[in-house]
């Protein structure tokens, strides 16, 4: 019996020494994937050459194709000086450098993580308008300003979320395609916000219920600005940590993409390479945006168009090409969430951020920059809002509900071809 016991209680402590091992085991392989995990979500940073990476950024895009029309609008500038050509090189070549820029961006997000990317996107987004709107108020072109800025958010609002839905409609014409409406709403209401700080400083001006005639109006428009730019502060806040996962992609996609997203993960060129190609084509699109600034008022003669025709149609549209095209491919992968964070972000970073923060820089230049963007211009605003808020609170999509915002934005671009602005004389 004694043996007996004793051999019972040697396979006893072995079972626990192989248990032991065997949870050991469990927990090293545990931590070894763990570490493995680790690398996989990791970024890694990749060497390139210098020939490498101007073939990366410069070569591997074909509308970089359209690169080289920007040098030739300098020399054309200088060796014919045409002001309708010089306008429309400039403004060609300024489109692929808008896309570039989008995509230095993407890169340099990979090494900050999604807080100070998110960051980055939102100020770079919209950085070829910005530095176009910094220009002409350093020429005093107020009114360019405000036109260039309100064409941007009509052109977003109307025609790339009317060509994404309409594209994307037709791609999917058994079924209506479906978005985050919770997203939508939140949206819609800070483009109301937006419309709210411009209109007031308007109805301040054509109702004469100014306290201080000629200051009222300027000094509601700088705070209101400064109301705005918090708003938009908080908003960047409240979607990337409050609301983190409301803004995450949805599971579905998540799925489809799994196998997919590996590829994506890892970036193309280094932090170092992403900062210096910022640095570049920030300064290429600046000296663009000059040649650009100048020969507006020359385009407007030599072809016999408004220039407030050509700040709100013109140049949003062709600037704004390469989110165009972003917006349309989501949409037509059945991602319209996608396509409305390109379409409708955009609207609201330029209306809650780069308006008001033109109004700050003009303030600071000394230059009398105001949310007053004229009755015509304010009343098209808001009736655009009110119809994109009309289409999007239901949550759904189709090819109908984009072929009525393409030809609203007809109507739109109909109504500044035959509009006489009554400050056209500060247009230039």
């Amino acid at each position: 019996m004694g043996s007996v016991n004793e051999l019972e209680h040697k396979s006893l402590f072995r079972k626990e020494e192989e248990d032991a091992t065997q949870a050991k085991a469990a927990s090293l392989m545990e931590q070894g994937s763990l570490s493995l995990s680790f690398p996989e979500h990791a970024t890694k940073s990749p060497k390139n050459s210098v020939l490498r990476s101007i073939k990366i950024v410069i070569f591997s895009n074909k509308l970089n194709m359209l690169l080289p029309f920007g040098p030739l609008a300098i020399l054309v500038h200088y060796m014919i000086d045409s002001k309708g050509w010089v306008f429309l090189l400039s403004l060609i070549g300024i489109t692929p450098l808008a896309e570039r820029l989008g995509y230095a961006t993407e890169q340099l997000a990979f090494y900050t993580g999604p807080t100070v990317g998110g960051l980055l996107n939102a100020t770079f987004g919209n950085v070829t308008e910005l530095i176009i709107s910094i220009f002409a108020l350093k020429n005093g072109m107020i009114r360019v300003v405000q036109l260039t800025l309100l064409g941007s958010i009509l052109s977003n609002m109307l025609l790339v979320l009317g060509c994404a839905f309409f594209c994307g409609g037709l791609v999917f014409y058994q079924k209506d395609q479906v978005f985050d409406k919770g997203i939508a709403v939140v949206n819609s209401g800070l483009l109301l916000m937006a419309v709210m700080g411009i209109l007031f400083p308007a109805v301040l001006h054509y109702t004469h219920s100014e306290v201080h005639a000629g200051s009222s109006e300027m000094a509601l428009s700088r705070f209101s600005s400064c109301i705005m730019l918090i708003a938009y502060a908080a908003y960047l806040f409240f979607q990337l940590k409050s609301q983190s996962n409301s803004y995450s992609p949805l599971e579905e996609e998540t799925n489809e993409n799994e196998e997919t997203c590996g590829e994506d993960e890892d970036p193309e060129i280094s932090k170092w390479e992403a900062i210096i190609w910022l640095s570049i084509l920030t300064a290429w699109v600046s000296l663009l945006s000059g040649y650009l600034v100048d020969a507006i008022e020359g385009a407007s003669v030599s072809w016999n168009i408004p220039i407030a025709f050509i700040s709100v149609i013109l140049l949003p549209i062709v600037g704004n090409a390469a989110e165009h095209a972003g917006a349309i491919m989501f949409a037509m992968k059945d991602k319209l969430d996608l396509s409305l964070g390109v379409a409708i972000g955009s609207s609201i970073q330029i209306s809650m951020f780069v308006v008001p923060f033109c109004v700050v820089i003009g303030w600071m230049m000394g230059e009398q920059m105001d949310l007053n963007f004229q009755l015509f211009e304010t009343a098209m605003l808001f009736i655009t809002v009110i119809v994109v808020a009309f289409f999007l609170q239901e949550g759904t999509s189709n090819y109908f509900k984009g072929l009525m915002l393409i030809l609203c934005y007809l109507i739109v671009a109909a109504s500044f071809f035959v509009h006489e602005d009554p400050h056209e004389e500060s247009l230039v």
